[in-house]
């Protein structure tokens, strides 16, 4: 078996997710996001814009400042000069995937976080079949305007079923959990529903895969995306089932594309794509939203960079240790720092509440580079400047710096 010191590790990891590729020089264009999604294979979808959008994140913490039209154009809009390149789907949570990927993550009815929206099911069985009507009459559509539409319609009917408004858009989501809904295109990130035959061309979503061959591939996809990873890491990039994972993982190492690993100071075995490289260092720095998939397993953080991070948005002001909406700030292979970023557009600056260091770091190069690194994404957000606040040990130097 292979042994790997957790230095080599933290390399192989940083290497698979696009962070030893070098920022493009001149404007990012659709050859950068593809060449940023065959590393991190999908881009998780959140609502929270308290700094920006979490999808847009990813490809800044890698690319620097990119129009951020280049990631609508490709997973919301379509045209024979752009096809679409990315559709929502349920992925590790709710994601952008490649539209290729998409026959990989619908298996027909599987069970899934929708299956809490079948007492609506049971309780309208019609309105399936009514929501059904109405996104191939009227969208893509807002769940909103569908309720109005549906509900309206039985109002001035007088006749037939009069629908719940909630259960239409519980319906929308059982349905957009099973596929056979997905999101059209977005208004100020409101999701708009189509029917997925509108969306995901003909040749991909009639292409059939067996189960056992679906979670091969996106372990794959798993362990090309993490570099280094346990058998339950492997699991969490696109949360299969532990069994199917299990034997996907035995799969591929028996033919060679995954490698059992001992990763000094873990307690688990880990595997990695025969494929994965692991560069001699690791130069560079990103700022990382709380979605990014370097990060979003909290344990394999803590365990790989040493650094114990959780997201404080639902802790209660007073008892929060960072800050609402923390971004680690990764500088040359290591999380030394991190940061609580709030855009305030309406004062066009970038504010940061509080900045605080990781202990044994080089204040000075640290406070250098983030606040260079912070300037860039105030511009990139299309901000006039970045306002320092005076929490954390970094905020008093931090402050003159970005000035």
């Amino acid at each position: 078996m292979l042994t790997m010191t957790e230095a080599a590790a933290r390399r192989t990891a940083l290497a698979a997710q696009g962070f030893t590729d070098p920022r493009p020089t001149t404007v990012p264009s659709r050859r950068h996001l593809l060449k940023v999604i065959s590393r991190v294979q999908l881009i998780q979808l959140d609502s929270v814009n308290v700094a920006v959008r979490a999808h847009y994140m990813p490809l800044f913490s890698r690319l620097g400042a990119y129009p951020m039209d280049l990631i609508d154009d490709a997973a919301w809009s379509h045209s024979a000069r752009k096809p679409r390149l990315l559709v929502e789907k349920w992925a590790h949570e709710a994601s952008l995937i490649p539209v290729d990927d998409w026959p990989l993550l619908h298996l027909g009815k599987r069970p899934g976080w929708w299956r809490h929206y079948e007492k609506a099911v049971n309780r309208s069985p019609g309105l399936v079949q009514e929501v059904l009507a109405a996104v191939k009459e009227l969208g893509p559509i807002g769940a909103g305007a569908l309720e109005r539409a549906i509900v309206g319609e039985g109002e001035k009917r007088q006749k037939g079923t009069w629908w719940e408004r909630s259960d239409v858009k519980h319906i929308c989501e059982y349905l957009f959990g099973l596929g056979e809904l997905t999101t059209g295109t977005r208004r100020s990130f409101e999701r708009l529903y189509d029917l997925t035959e509108r969306v995901v061309p003909p040749e991909v979503l009639n292409r059939q895969v067996a189960p056992e061959d679906a979670a091969r591939e996106l372990v794959e996809r798993s362990a090309r995306a993490l570099g280094v990873a346990t058998e339950p890491e492997l699991r969490d990039y696109y949360r299969l089932a532990p069994d199917a994972n299990r034997q996907a993982v035995l799969s591929l190492v028996a033919d060679g594309v995954l490698e059992p690993v001992e990763v000094d100071g873990w307690k688990r075995k880990a595997f990695k794509h025969v494929d994965t490289k692991t560069p001699r260092q690791v130069k560079g720095r990103a700022l990382l939203c709380p979605f990014d998939p370097l990060i979003w397993e909290r344990d394999r953080t803590e365990r790989m960079f040493g650094f114990r991070y959780r997201i404080e948005i639902y802790v209660p002001e007073p008892k929060r240790e960072f800050g609402y909406y923390v971004f680690p700030f990764l500088l040359d292979g290591e999380l030394v720092a991190r940061v609580d970023l709030k855009a305030d557009r309406a004062a066009g600056l970038l504010r940061v509440p509080g900045a605080f260091a990781e202990s044994g770091v080089d204040k000075a190069r640290v406070l250098l580079e983030l606040s260079a690194e912070l300037k860039l994404m105030a511009e990139w957000l299309g901000l006039s400047g970045v306002a320092v606040g005076k929490k954390g040990d970094l905020a008093g130097p931090l402050a003159k710096l970005v000035k």
